[in-house]
């Protein structure tokens, strides 16, 4: 073991007159381990909702979209899945129709975006998060013991699917009949009045968003087709690939490929203010969770500099014996390190821990202190989501350390400008 380091570790043991530094120390310790654990708790915390917040989008929304440029509907679309197949990456796609509507039971009248899908393919591609209440597949042909209760009187014939929030909001039950109204008119001896069709709710679903819960409805392709009046046409195609971390690059083939009118998006560019949203709030937090690190080795300078002061006589004497000012920098500096590295440890298997194990600790903690953490109400969460990112955790040990090492630059450089003469004078 080298003497400057060995002589490092002593200096850290304090005398009974350096109490006041050695509190110093452990504070120092304690600053740096509180803020590398909470560091790697809270970006743990910050990946894990976005990750949830991509996996509930990515089933709701596809990884593409592919869609015509400012030129109507899309004719010819099975053709253009059939180009889009043969492209490297794709996995599956399916035709769809967007709109927006009203819709208007017994309870009120709200706005709603319409979503048609093929039943056939659209599972292949999308997930239509939890059906809570009914069965999805009726979109396409509602069970004779269903619909024989509306044909009476001249009923809906065909099934449409809702959120949750828009059930809840406008006490929507399953199987109850809802008019959906179309902003487009049609013409009629009395003049212009707006498309209008009843369907039978035959489904209720949960996609984990509140917007989504309580504006989107599901019809079939064919259904909307007839009811809109569009045709054998669709809004467009959405798109699944095997890496949605290269959905860019395969939205890029399919747009060389097809080139103009087609136009096409990915689910990032899609989300793009939300995820930058989400990025800048992980950086903020950790900025201001650095803060406690930073705080902590204020500390240590302080607690350095205190021991530079007390430790002058022996500095003066190892400088008589021989020793180099860069010894002397080494000894205060190994002292530095030895803090941070006992602080950063502590802190990073702390963190670890606690991250790895988020959902038990929080368990514990709404047991003990008798509160919800996630209110499932509020934050459409049943736990508190938790990725460790371990290139996270290799910057904050990095970065730990590099400040730690900073700041002992200056105390180690004042220990080794100690001249021995002066302060040997009066000894």
């Amino acid at each position: 073991m080298p003497y400057e380091l060995f002589i490092s570790r002593r200096y850290l043991s304090a005398k009974r007159k350096q109490v006041f530094v050695s509190v110093i120390t452990f504070i120092s310790i304690f600053g740096i381990f509180l803020g590398v654990a909470a560091l790697i708790i809270v970006l743990a915390v910050m990946n894990g909702f976005e990750e949830d917040l991509r996996t509930k989008i990515l089933g709701i929304k596809s990884h593409i979209e592919l869609t015509t440029d400012m030129t109507g509907p899309m004719k010819n679309y099975q053709s253009v899945r059939d180009k889009i197949a043969g492209i490297e990456g794709v996995v599956a796609s399916t035709p769809f129709i967007y709109s927006q509507a009203m819709i208007r039971n017994g309870n009120g009248v709200t706005g709603v975006i319409i979503r048609a899908l093929d039943t056939q393919s659209a599972f292949k591609v999308i997930n239509l998060g939890k059906i809570k209440e009914g069965n999805i597949e009726y979109l396409n042909k509602i069970p004779p013991e269903i619909s024989l209760n509306y044909k009476k009187d001249g009923g809906p014939s065909d099934g449409i699917v809702i959120g949750k929030e828009m059930a809840r909001n406008l006490g929507i039950f399953l199987y109850d009949k809802i008019t959906i109204i179309s902003p487009v008119s049609i013409s009629t001896p009395m003049g212009m009045v707006p498309r209008m069709r009843n369907f039978v709710v035959v489904g209720i679903f949960e996609s984990g968003f509140y917007e989504y819960d309580s504006t989107l409805a599901y019809l079939s392709l064919n259904s909307c087709q007839d009811f809109l009046q569009m045709g054998d046409t669709v809004t467009g195609i959405d798109i699944k690939v095997n890496d949605i971390y290269q959905a860019g690059v395969i939205a890029q083939k399919i747009q060389s490929k097809l080139g103009f009118p087609f136009w096409t998006q990915n689910w990032m560019q899609m989300n793009k203010n939300l995820f930058s949203a989400l990025k800048l709030e992980k950086t903020v937090m950790f900025i201001i969770l650095s803060l406690i690190v930073l705080v902590a080795t204020f500390n240590i300078i302080s607690a350095l500099i205190m021991i530079v002061m007390e430790k002058n006589k022996d500095i003066a004497i190892l400088k008589s014996m021989g020793a180099t000012s860069q010894s002397i920098m080494k000894i205060f500096i190994y002292q530095g390190l030895i803090i941070g590295v006992i602080g950063t440890a502590l802190g990073c298997v702390t963190g670890l821990a606690v991250a790895l194990n988020l959902q038990k600790v929080s368990v514990f903690v709404e047991k003990i202190f008798h509160f919800k953490i996630l209110p499932g109400d509020v934050y459409y969460l049943s736990e508190l989501p938790s990725k460790v990112n371990y290139g996270d955790v290799v910057i904050i040990v990095i970065g730990t350390l590099l400040i730690c090492f900073l700041s002992t630059i200056y105390p180690s450089l004042r220990a080794s400008r100690t001249d021995p003469a002066e302060a040997l004078r009066y000894e």
